[in-house]
This record gives C-alpha cells, sequence and structure tokens, in this order.
C-alpha cells in the first residue's frame, strides 16, 4: 500500500470532501476514510498526520460518531475540526455544551501569536462557522489558542501531543487563511512534503495500471467527455495497444455528439476507438419509464451489457475502466463516511456478479478539476479538457417524464442554440455546466396572430470548481433574451424558455 501523507476521517460533514481538495491543491497528497475505519488500516496507509471532519452530531448523542482509542494511541498528529474538535475535548476529558448562541457563518477570530497553525496568517481575521456545541472547559494538557465572539474556545492545541482543534471549518472558501491553516498541519506539524501533483499522479496511475493488467487487454468506456477521455489517453498510455476503446452512441448524445467523438478520438488523440450504435435498444428500454432512478438505472444495466456484449467479440480482456469521479461516489452511496446518498450514478458501485471482467476506474478519488489538470498533463487540448460535463446517462436525464425520440430532437435543437449563445458571448468558459431541459410542460403562448399551446425548455448553467458545489451563473439579460428568442423563433414546439436559479445545495445540477 502507497504511503498516504494525510488520511481524513469522515463523521459526516458536508464539507469533508473540501478538506481533502484543499490540501491536494497545497500538493499534500490525503485520503479520506470512515470515522471507524480501524487503527490497523490507518496505520498500514503510513500517515504523518489525521484530521477528524466535522459532522452533524453531538459528542454526547446516544449513537455518535467515535473513533476507537487505538486512533489516539497511533501518536500521529491530529487535526480537528468543529466535531473534530468536540470529539477531541471530549475523549480529554474537557466539557463539551450547546451554545447559548448557534453560529453559523462568517466569524471573526483572532488567534494567539506564534502558533504554528496559524503561521502566515493575519490575526482577527475572517473564518466560517458553523456549530451548535462548543467546547466550555479545556481538557487537560490543552490551550486555548484562538477566540471568536461566540466561542472562547475557536481553536484549542496540545501542543506536546502535536493535536490541534479549530471550531471554525477552514476547507470552505470563506475562510480567508483556511488553505493556509491546512497546509501549516501539514508541512509544520507533520512535517509532509508538498510534492503531491497530477504529473506524480500519473506515472503512479500508469505503473499501478501495467502492474494490474499485466498482459491483458482492457476496455475503456468512452463517451467523449472529459472524464473517459482522460482515463483512455492514461490508458493508451499505458498499455498502448491492449486498450481497446468502446465508444456506445446510445442515442442520448447531444447534436453531432457521434461525429465530434470519432474525430476528438481517431484524428486528435490518435487512439483507435471503436463506436457501438446501441441507440434502438436504450430507446426501446426507456419507452414508458418516467420515474428518474429508473430511467438512471436502465441505463446503467444497458451500458454494463452492452460492454460485456462487446468484450465478447475480443480475446484477452480481462478489465473495463470507466471515468467515475469521487462526486459520483460520494453523490451514490456512502462509501467514505456516514454521508446520505443523493442519486445513483450509472457507472457506480462496482460490477454485477455475472460480468467477467475486473473494474478499473483510475480517476475514482479525482475531482473535476484535478482530472482536468491531469488531462493537460497527458498532453489532451486544452478545448476538448474545458468541455463542459457531460452526463453518463445523457439527455435522457434533461427530458422530464419518458424519452423519445421527437422529444430528443426538439431537445437537441434547443440546447444547439443556447450553447451557440453562450459560446459567443464569452461565458461558455466563465462557467462550469451549460445544458438545456425539457420540461414537457405546456403553456399557452402567441406568435402572430395564432394561439400556441407548446412546450417549455430550461435553461441551467451554473458556476463551480469541484461539482460538489454550485452556484446560478449571472448572466447578463441580454444573453438570456438572445438565447430564449431563437428557441422560440427557430425551434418548432417550443414557445416558452425560463432560467433556473437554483444553487446546489439545495438543488443538484442535473434536474434528475
Amino acid at each position: 500500500m502507497k504511503n498516504v501523507p494525510i488520511v481524513i476521517l469522515d463523521f459526516g460533514s458536508q464539507y469533508t470532501q473540501l478538506i481533502a481538495r484543499r490540501m491536494r491543491e497545497e500538493k499534500v497528497y490525503c485520503e479520506i476514510v470512515p470515522y471507524n475505519e480501524s487503527a490497523e488500516n490507518i496505520k498500514a496507509k503510513n500517515p504523518k498526520g489525521l484530521i477528524f471532519s466535522g459532522g452533524p452530531a453531538s459528542v454526547y448523542a446516544k449513537d455518535a460518531y467515535k473513533v476507537s482509542d487505538s486512533i489516539y494511541e497511533l501518536g500521529l498528529p491530529i487535526l480537528g475540526i468543529c466535531y473534530g474538535m468536540q470529539l477531541i475535548a471530549h475523549h480529554f476529558g474537557g466539557e463539551v455544551a450547546a451554545a447559548n448562541h448557534h453560529e453559523y457563518g462568517k466569524a471573526n477570530v483572532k488567534h494567539t501569536e506564534g502558533c504554528a497553525i496559524f503561521k502566515n496568517t493575519e490575526n482577527n481575521s475572517v473564518y466560517w462557522m458553523s456549530h451548535a456545541d462548543r467546547v466550555e472547559k479545556l481538557p487537560e494538557g490543552f490551550v486555548s489558542i484562538a477566540s471568536s465572539d461566540n466561542a472562547t474556545h475557536a481553536a484549542i492545541a496540545n501542543i506536546e501531543k502535536k493535536i490541534y482543534a479549530l471550531q471554525f471549518h477552514p476547507e470552505v472558501t470563506h475562510s480567508t487563511y483556511g488553505a493556509k491553516i491546512l497546509k501549516n498541519f501539514a508541512k509544520e506539524i507533520c512535517e509532509c512534503e508538498t510534492t503531491w501533483n497530477m504529473g506524480s499522479f500519473a506515472k503512479e496511475q500508469i505503473s499501478k495500471i501495467q502492474s494490474i493488467t499485466e498482459n491483458k487487454k482492457v476496455l475503456c468506456a468512452v463517451s467523449g467527455g472529459v472524464d473517459s477521455s482522460v482515463v483512455a489517453t492514461l490508458l493508451y498510455e499505458a498499455i498502448g495497444e491492449r486498450l481497446v476503446p468502446i465508444f456506445v452512441d446510445t442515442g442520448l448524445l447531444r447534436a453531432n455528439e457521434r461525429e465530434q467523438v470519432e474525430n476528438i478520438f481517431r484524428v486528435n488523440l490518435k487512439i483507435p476507438l471503436i463506436t457501438v450504435d446501441a441507440s434502438e435498444i436504450y430507446l426501446s428500454r426507456l419507452q414508458g419509464i418516467t420515474d428518474p432512478e429508473q430511467k438512471r438505472k436502465i441505463i446503467g444495466h444497458t451500458f454494463i451489457e452492452v460492454f460485456e456484449k462487446e468484450a465478447k467479440k475480443y480475446e484477452g480482456i480481462a478489465f473495463l475502466a470507466q471515468g467515475t469521479l469521487y462526486p459520483d461516489v460520494i453523490e451514490s452511496v456512502s462509501v467514505k463516511g456516514p454521508s446520505k446518498t443523493i442519486k445513483s450514478h450509472h457507472n457506480v458501485g462496482g460490477l454485477p456478479d455475472w460480468m467477467k471482467f475486473t473494474l478499473i476506474e483510475p480517476l475514482r478519488e479525482l475531482f473535476k478539476d484535478e482530472v482536468r489538470a491531469l488531462g493537460l498533463e497527458l498532453g489532451i487540448t486544452r478545448d476538448m479538457i474545458m468541455r463542459h460535463p457531460f452526463p453518463g446517462p445523457g439527455l435522457a436525464i434533461r427530458i422530464m417524464g419518458e424519452v423519445t425520440k421527437d422529444d430528443l430532437k426538439l431537445l437537441r435543437a434547443a440546447d444547439v442554440i443556447m450553447q451557440e449563445e453562450l459560446k459567443a458571448s464569452g461565458y461558455y468558459d466563465k462557467t462550469w455546466q451549460s445544458f438545456t431541459v425539457l420540461l414537457n410542460v405546456n403553456s399557452v403562448g402567441v406568435m402572430g396572430d395564432n394561439r400556441t399551446y407548446d412546450n417549455t425548455v430550461c435553461i441551467r448553467i451554473v458556476e463551480s470548481t469541484d461539482g460538489m458545489t454550485a452556484t446560478f451563473a449571472h448572466l447578463p439579460h441580454e444573453v438570456l433574451e438572445r438565447m430564449s428568442t431563437r428557441i422560440i423563433n427557430e425551434v418548432s414546439g417550443i414557445n416558452r424558455v425560463v432560467y433556473d436559479i437554483s444553487n446546489k445545495p439545495p438543488a443538484t445540477i442535473e434536474w434528475e
């Protein structure tokens, strides 16, 4: 097992993944494990430090998440964040109680000068608080190293044991020097090297793929999106002609997508792509299906079935590669800690028992921005890398209700216009994801002197860095107006355009 400088124990915080991202941005590799991971498994990773994440519970709750005493006996530096701080204080004999006033949002924090965790940060700076409980009495051996208006002990430390704890969340962008604090913990206290980057990740993964696959072939699921393109390029770099890259035309692709994908792979990347037309199979199985989860599962099962059938045409295939990312895993199933399932993803969760090959997911622990950086490291063109994300289930989850050929045609026509106007305005490269949703909601309209009763489309454009959180894009009204005017005038069957101004959370980026 490779060395993991920092191990993050997840207690169910919505921000746990951000801790990992911030650490990686500071070039320190880290991994997230459930809060109840055994000390033996953690020790095997040979970490230099541990981070306890935040969490929604109280340390005094009957079912409160706690680590075993053996975790503390590892003698490693520990950084506790919010719930992690309360857990540490409680474990070492301190007192935790409900605060008189809950503290949510920005707070000014004053810290003790000369403390290693606050090195190179300005005093009395803004940090993000999100807590109901707080530490009232310090454990023996601990000192208070920061305070806020609502928390006498906004940060505490046992300098001798190298245990630090923060009531605030350094991982969120609202915390002015949060990234610096995390870096200080890793570099100054844990003595980690800041050497991890996409170049080292690529070399590590190439070596790993070569070792795992030996002389066997790998079937790679290609969609033409950033994730699968990076996976295919990484695999081709590792095993060359032993890669069997399969692109499935599901019939749920965007306009001209098949031709674009084939050109990118065969011409730009020089990778011999194999195309399979399975559009009729997908559309027939989706006929009459309106439930979003059922649509996703049908697409997922069909995806695997098509690939197994295609694999039988080639000898020596033992592996299937997919472009699964960390956010997909987190949203689909709680494999890293006590977080709740949001929705299933068609390419997450392993393979069914009857599948004859092993799954390879080299991007499973990466966030989207890291995947893009990896793609550039591998020599993929910037235009390709900066394409907006496109979901595996395709347009099926952008059509509310049953998926039909007529609705697909209508949605594609509207989406092409929206994309053209977004690129012409210069906002395509400034936004994270953009698409059109066919609502299958008819409304009354007037065109000329005639009454219409046609469909409605919703434009969804968001800004984000990793897909875990997102805000709707504040586009100029004139840009939205051009999109709306063109769609209504040029696409027969649509007479109303609306704009989605929901953030994630509480909404998800995709509608289904």
